[in-house]
Order: C-alpha cells, then structure tokens, then sequence
C-alpha cells in the first residue's frame, strides 16, 4: 500500500515523498522489516522517538513522529500524538478485516480465557470457524502461536484479523483487558458482542481506584453492537442480555455440581458442562448468552458444551493434580473452595505472588490458602525486580496457621507431591499456562505442567495420578 493511501484525509504533515511503498507496520523496533512504517508512539515507560534510528537500520521506510528531524532521511508523518493514529492505520493497512467477521470480545477481572474458549468451541462446533486472540494464545485455523500479552497491539490484532479471514474464518473472539481498553488496541474495531464477566478490585497499581478500573472495562460497551452482563456482579449496571444464578434474563436454574462437571437448566433447556466450580459456571453463562446473543438456540448450544476440553491451565487436571492461573486473592479463593467441596482428602497449595504488581494481592491470596487448605506451601511466582524473599514475608504474615516457605518453585512442587496422599488433591497456582519465571529482566524457562509430570513420574506417585 502506497503512504499516501495510508494517510488519506488524516490531518498529519508529511515530509518527504508520499509515493512510497509501505510493507507493514510497527510500533516497536525491534521487529520491524524493510518498507516497514515505524509508529515512534509514546509508551508509559520509553517513547519510541529514542528508537527511530534502530528502526531506520532495520528497514523503515518512513517514520510517524510528533517532531520533524531534519537529519533523518526517510519521509516522515507528523502528528502531536502518533500513538494515537495506530489503530486507524493498522485497521486501513490490514482493509478493515474485522468487518468481515462476526466479532465477540470478553473483558472482566476473570473468566476471560475459559469464556473465550467456550466461546470459540460452541462456534466452531455449530459450523461457524472462529478464531481465538487472548492471555494463553493466538489460534487462526490450525495455528496456535503464544502470546505475551492479553490483549494484544493495535497492530497485531488487525494482523491476525486480517488472517483470520484469509483461513476461512467467519468468527473472532478477543479477550479484552482494561489496559487494552485504555490504551485503544481494540480501537476501530466493532463488536458485534461485548461480554463483562464480572470485576474485582484488581491493576490499581495502573488505575489507581477500583471506580476507575471499571470505568476502563465499560469502554468495550461503547464499541459494541450488543452487550452480555453478569447480572450477579456488582458492577452490572450496562443495558444489556444478562446472565446469572441468582438473577439475568439467563438465568441458570436446578443446578447440580459434581466432581464430574455442572448440570444446571436456562430457559428449559438442560446443560451439563465438564468444568467444576461456581465461577465455571458463569463462564459457561456468559458464553451461551453470548452465542444466544448472535442467534443462535439454546437447544443447538446444550450438545456442543458438553464436549467442551477445557481452557489450558485453567483448572488442568493431571490426576488429582491441578493446575490454575489463580494469581490474585478472589481467584485462588473460588478454585481452592471448589476444590474443598470435591476433596476426599486433605487439599495441597503451591503458590506465589509476582513482583511489581498491586501488593494487596499477598494478603488476599494468604487469606485464601489459609482459610481452605490443609496444607500451604509459599513460593516464588514472578518477582521480577522484587525480592523473593521479602515478598514471600508478606504473605506468610497474612497466614494465622504458618505455611511451609520454599522459594525454589520446582522444590515446592516436588514437596507438596510428595506430601499428597491419594485420596488428596493439589493445587499448583499461579502461572498456570506460563512457560517462563521472570527474575528482575531475566526470564528462565518454567513450566508448572511439565514440572508436575516429571515429578510424579520421578517420585512414582501412580496413586495421585489416579482420577478421583
């Protein structure tokens, strides 16, 4: 695409010839290609004015800039704020993509991923091929790539759209983060469906107060065609088709929970889902409203959630082992008090708190594991540039009975394994899907899943690999 087909009508000063050819975009230098148009957009921690050079040496052909530079020898756009038009070209260069595609997003503190792979499930499932962009991954057809991010760039997500629709796609579900509300990566994007789980004071160390936040996540209701609430949920007062066990115009009834999933009924229609726990079945609520809010019956959902596998590492189950992204204190609290009520035996926490991240966390998280576990064992999640150590003093001193403290997580996981009996159950929480831990700016290769499987397999622990 030509610059000056990019730029059309956009009130921006151009120095430099606008004949030439643009590639692709990027906001960050160290992956733009030759042709490549580099956004040198303000961040909350560098500006990208200071990367203009690199870019230009990996191939940028031109350069968005708040102000001109006379030395550089690429075209440049001015504009006061460059960060501000990086969804309007992202969505011009990839031609609008998500217009060709019925598009969903799920915000709230949790839920997000189970909601968006529930929701990808029933859609596929009922014959319409959907797409997934969220915490855990980016699924375009067959492809699966990791993601870094829950909400990914301006530009990434008009990327993958764009692919999307190249692979056949007719569907794109999104989980949206109240970050990427703020900082508009879903700008020009319309929704056909916006879903809020539900919201827990949660990221103040970014929005300061919990009013704020929420105010953050309504954003996605002004960008959307149709909106699904959680009518149990504080924090519901958005027009909208609502859902819920105690009340919603979805409303779950004859519930029945079992260590084997959720029968519960909407509307005369009977549904079992596989998932346990409360806060899944929200989630399997807020997926069917929104299908029932794309049109299609509650009679054609009930069969295709039966089969749903699974969201990964969100309650994984490797015998009576399990492992969850559980990283705050609301959700450790819900998966450990679903996991009592389902427990023969004792219940086994492993868990941290990551470093350089709202601090009340600790407290609430302690609070939890202290409250609904037989046994805690205290280790490190993420510190990045926290110590480990005093981080683990803060939450061992919200505990009333003392937990066991071993920093070294796969340690901790191989102690508590050991500690379990069969007739046990073990939590390892936290990080869930990650497959780093981060230590000040370094990231070490980590996964709790792989971590747990060699351990049993190292200590021979057939009995816990048992299902119940």
């Amino acid at each position: 695409m030509k610059l000056k087909t990019l730029i059309q009508h956009l009130d921006v000063q151009v120095k430099g010839s606008k004949e030439i050819q643009i590639t692709g975009l990027s906001a960050d230098s160290r992956t733009v290609s030759p042709g490549n148009l580099f956004i040198a957009k303000k961040g909350a921690i560098h500006d990208g004015a200071q990367f203009v050079s690199q870019a230009i040496n990996a191939g940028a052909c031109a350069i968005l800039t708040d102000l001109y530079d006379p030395f550089i020898t690429v075209p440049q756009i001015i504009h006061a704020n460059p960060g501000a038009l990086e969804a309007v070209l992202a969505a011009r260069y990839y031609r609008y993509p998500a217009k060709e595609l019925r598009m969903i997003a799920v915000t709230g503190t949790k839920g997000k991923t189970t909601t968006t792979y529930l929701i990808k499930h029933l859609l596929d499932h009922l014959g319409v091929p959907c797409g997934l962009i969220g915490t855990v991954e980016t699924i375009i057809g067959a492809h699966r790539f990791p993601s870094h991010l829950t909400t990914q760039s301006a530009i990434a997500n008009q990327k993958f759209l764009r692919e999307m629709v190249d692979k056949g796609c007719k569907a794109a579900v999104l989980e949206v983060s109240s970050h990427g509300l703020e900082q508009k990566r879903v700008g020009e994007i319309l929704f056909d469906v916006g879903v809020f789980t539900n919201l827990y004071s949660d990221h103040l160390d970014y929005h300061l107060n919990v009013e704020a936040y929420a105010a953050a996540k309504k954003k996605l209701f002004a960008v959307s065609k149709q909106s699904v609430v959680n009518a149990d949920s504080y924090w519901r007062d958005q027009p909208g088709l609502s859902f819920g066990i105690e009340s919603g115009m979805m409303c779950a009834t004859n519930i029945s929970w079992s260590a084997s999933g959720t029968h519960f009924t909407i509307r005369d229609t009977l549904f079992h889902s596989p998932l346990i726990g409360r806060f899944n079945l929200y989630n399997a609520l807020a997926a069917i409203t929104a299908l029932h809010a794309l049109g299609h019956d509650l009679s054609k959902l009930a069969p295709q959630l039966a089969t749903f596998p699974g969201a990964p590492a969100r309650l994984e189950r490797i015998g009576n082992v399990f492992i969850d992204f559980a990283h705050t204190g609301e959700a450790l609290d819900n998966v450990l008090q679903t996991l009592k009520e389902i427990a023969q035996g004792r219940l086994i926490v492993v868990f941290g708190c990551g470093g350089n991240r709202d601090p009340q966390r600790r407290t609430k998280m302690a609070k939890a594991a202290d409250q609904w576990a037989d046994i805690a064992i205290v280790t490190n999640d993420n510190p990045r540039h926290e110590d480990p150590i005093e981080i683990a003093k803060q939450i061992v001193a919200a505990f009333t009975h003392p937990p066991i403290v071993e920093l070294d997580r796969k340690k901790a996981i191989e102690q508590a394994l050991s500690l379990a009996a069969p007739s046990d159950l073990v939590l390892i929480a936290g990080k869930g899907h990650e497959k780093v831990q981060i230590f000040g700016n370094q990231s070490i290769p980590f996964d709790d899943i792989a971590v747990v499987k060699e351990a049993l397999q190292n200590i021979g622990r057939s009995a816990i690999l048992d299902n119940l």
